[in-house]
This record gives structure tokens, C-alpha cells and sequence, in this order.
């Protein structure tokens, strides 16, 4: 019988050529596998960096000549321009509303009407007693003008002429009185109907047909919001005011825009009006008042919106933000040159204008710079630009840049 422990040492030795064989035939196939990925992705491998000599595929975009705006953004309450709450100035009955909830009206228009029947009989009285204190005026100085005669035929004393003058100045003054008398009654029947005292658009009526009204309630009927136009009130710091001012001072007109409280859609074009007098202490802020004509009544009163205010526009290098990038030397970019090969240049930045931002130093109108792809590249690297048009320099690109070298190092490690 055969010893089992044997055969095992036996076999084992034939079985090695096959497993090194078929160990090697996996590592040809891992290699031919990570060549044609590395073709199929732009000479980049599945794991590890670019290709020796591949080139990296970039979008780029023109450093270019442009008006950048210098915007302030804050968050705005819409007032209306003017609010009146309309009360009755005399006590009685309601007799009938002349307009509906949310009706637009015009300054004069009538909006209600109160009982006038009793200020029509207190004009009367006040009439009666007019014509009463005429009369008597009438026949005091007809007796003057026979007392004055008689005092010079030398009929009568001088007493009596002198008492019927203060008594002909005395119904003078009582005509003055009734006068007066007959405005205030002729003044309160025309306060029984109530017209509106400006333009504008109702709210809703707070009190109804059939009530008993008083001069006295801080209620009233209804209240009227001038819309067109508006204004908005908003807040800026008060490190801001400074450029405002320089503005305002010399006499321009400030833009100002809204935009939904997502700030994504317009809403209105206006202009600044004023700013208050004094910083609020409390927050280090100062009021300011823009004015939009809102003929589309698309602002409503107490609606928050997003304010920007333009304080200057100007020329500058522009680019799109995207291309910025940061670092231990401060903003940079990738530039590429003639042979289309990028290098890091650090650059100056000024103001910020929605998705593009000033350029102050460092680059020139016309060069290629880098928006997408930067996180491949390298200092020196070749690049494959995908966009049609881009792959050669503008003419104006062959300006070396205007300060700032290009430090010799890798992106975001600089």
C-alpha cells in the first residue's frame, strides 16, 4: 500500500508551472486593460495621474475688455408712497358705501355717505339768524344817519349818536359771527358724504351700511394705499455709505433693482430717492428709500423683495469667476500660452459682478485662461482646449502679463 504523503509531494512540484503561467497571463490582461482605458479617457489611467506627453482637455476663456458693475445687495420691505386711513368727520348714520373691497379710486371720488338731514336744518338756523341780524344791521344804520343829522340841527345830544354807532359796530361784528356760522353748517353737511383724500387702491371695508359713525373712531371706514408709485425701504451697512454718498453728492441718479425673494426673478427697475439722517446705532446700519413707478402694480405693500443697488459702472479686464482659483499666494489662474501649454500665474482682484469678476493686475486683454479641467492640470502641462474657435491665442494675447510671475509649482499647492 502506497504511502498518501507521498504522492502530495509528487504532485505539488507539477502543479506551480500552471499557476505561474495562468498569474501571468492575468497580469498581461490588467495591462492591455489599463492601456486602452488610458487611450479612451484622454491619457489618463483608471488609477493614478495623466499619461507621460497626454494632454489635458480644458475649456478656456479670453481675458476681454468689459463694464463690471458694482452692486449692493440687501433685503427690502415694498411701503406704499402714501396710506390714509379715511374716518368720517361728523357723527351720524351710514347711509350707503359708493365703492367695493380693493376698488381703485381717484382723489375726490365719493366713498360714503352719512345722514345729512341734520346738518341741512343746522344750515338753515344758522341762514335764519344771518338774515335776522341783517335786518336789524340795516334799519341801526339808517337810524344812525338820522341821529347825525339831527345832531347837527343841534337836536339831540351827542350821547345818543354815539350809542347807535357802537350799536351799528356791534351787528357788524354779530354779521361777521353769522357768517362764519353759516360756513361751519354749509361745511359740516358737505362732510356727510366722504370722498377719498388721495388716489389710490381700497382695502377692505371695516365697518357697513346701517351703522352710527363718529368723528372720534380711529377705526374708520376703509384705508387707501397709494401703489403707484411705490417705494422700497432697505438697509446697508453703514461701511457702504461711503461709496453712496460719493455717488449722490456728485448728482447721479442710482439704479436700483428688485428681484423675488429667491432672487432669481426681476420684479422692477427704480431709482434711489433718499437715505435717512443719522446710522442706526443698535446695528450699524442706515435706512435708504427707493422709488419704482409700479405700473403693473406687481409690488405690494409689505412684500419683501431683494434689493440691488448699482453704485458705478466701469471698465475693466474681466473674467468668469469660475476661472479663479486660490491658494498660499492668493488668487491665480492658469494661463495658456503660444503652445498651449498652461502655467500658474498669480494675479490681483477687484469687484464682483454676478459670475464675472474685475481683473486689477496679473493678466492682459486677450489671454486664455482656464475655466474647466483645473483639477488635472499641472504647471506646465499641455492642454487640448474642447471648445471650437479657442485653440490658437487671440492677437491681443501676445502681451506678457502685468505683474506677478508664474510660481513654479502644482495647483492648490502653490
Amino acid at each position: 500500500m502506497s504511502d498518501p504523503s507521498s504522492d502530495l509531494s509528487t504532485r505539488g512540484p507539477r502543479r506551480w508551472p500552471w499557476v505561474l503561467v495562468l498569474l501571468l497571463l492575468v497580469a498581461a490582461g490588467y495591462w492591455f486593460w489599463s492601456v486602452n482605458q488610458g487611450k479612451s479617457t484622454g491619457g489618463f489611467r483608471r488609477f493614478g495621474g495623466p499619461m507621460a506627453g497626454a494632454s489635458v482637455p480644458v475649456k478656456v476663456a479670453v481675458v476681454e475688455q468689459g463694464k463690471i458693475d458694482y452692486t449692493l445687495k440687501a433685503i427690502g420691505t415694498v411701503t406704499a408712497f402714501n396710506t390714509v386711513t379715511v374716518r368720517s368727520r361728523v357723527d351720524g348714520e351710514l347711509l350707503k358705501l359708493e365703492f367695493q373691497d380693493g376698488q381703485k379710486v381717484e382723489k375726490g371720488d365719493v366713498l360714503a355717505r352719512i345722514d345729512p338731514r341734520n346738518y341741512r336744518i343746522q344750515l338753515d338756523q344758522a341762514l335764519g339768524q344771518q338774515k335776522q341780524n341783517e335786518a336789524q344791521l340795516k334799519n341801526a344804520q339808517k337810524d344812525l344817519q338820522r341821529y347825525q343829522l339831527l345832531y347837527k340841527q343841534n337836536s339831540i345830544a351827542r350821547q345818543q349818536v354815539d350809542a347807535q354807532e357802537a350799536l351799528v359796530q356791534q351787528l357788524i361784528g354779530a354779521r361777521t359771527s353769522d357768517q362764519a356760522a353759516v360756513d361751519n353748517a354749509r361745511l359740516q353737511l358737505e362732510y356727510t358724504d366722504i370722498v377719498a383724500p388721495i388716489s389710490g387702491r381700497l382695502g377692505l371695508r371695516r365697518v357697513d351700511e346701517g351703522n352710527i359713525v363718529n368723528a372720534s373712531s380711529t377705526d374708520g371706514l376703509v384705508v387707501i394705499t397709494q401703489t403707484q408709485p411705490v417705494s422700497v425701504l432697505f438697509t446697508l451697512p453703514q461701511a457702504q455709505l461711503a461709496d453712496v454718498l460719493a455717488q449722490l453728492r456728485t448728482g447721479n441718479t442710482l439704479a436700483v433693482e428688485l428681484y423675488d425673494r429667491d432672487d432669481i426673478r426681476k420684479l422692477a427697475d427704480g431709482e434711489l430717492m433718499s437715505l435717512d439722517n443719522q446710522i442706526d446705532v443698535a446695528t450699524g446700519t442706515v435706512k435708504m428709500k427707493a422709488r419704482f413707478a409700479n405700473e403693473d402694480e406687481s409690488l405690494f405693500p409689505n412684500q419683501f423683495v431683494n434689493v440691488r443697488l448699482k453704485v458705478e459702472t466701469r471698465q475693466a479686464l474681466v473674467l468668469p469667476t469660475q476661472a479663479i482659483q486660490q491658494g498660499s499666494i492668493g488668487p491665480f489662474v492658469y494661463l495658456i500660452d503660444e503652445q498651449n501649454k498652461s502655467r500658474i500665474q498669480a494675479i490681483s482682484t477687484g469687484r464682483v459682478d454676478g459670475r464675472r469678476i474685475e481683473i486689477l493686475s496679473g493678466l492682459s486683454a486677450g489671454q486664455r485662461v482656464v475655466t474647466e479641467g483645473t483639477d488635472r492640470l499641472r504647471d506646465g502641462a499641455a492642454v487640448e482646449i474642447t471648445e471650437p474657435g479657442m485653440d490658437k491665442p487671440v492677437a491681443a494675447a501676445t502681451a506678457r502679463p502685468t505683474g506677478g510671475g508664474a510660481p513654479s509649482s502644482r495647483r492648490n499647492r502653490p
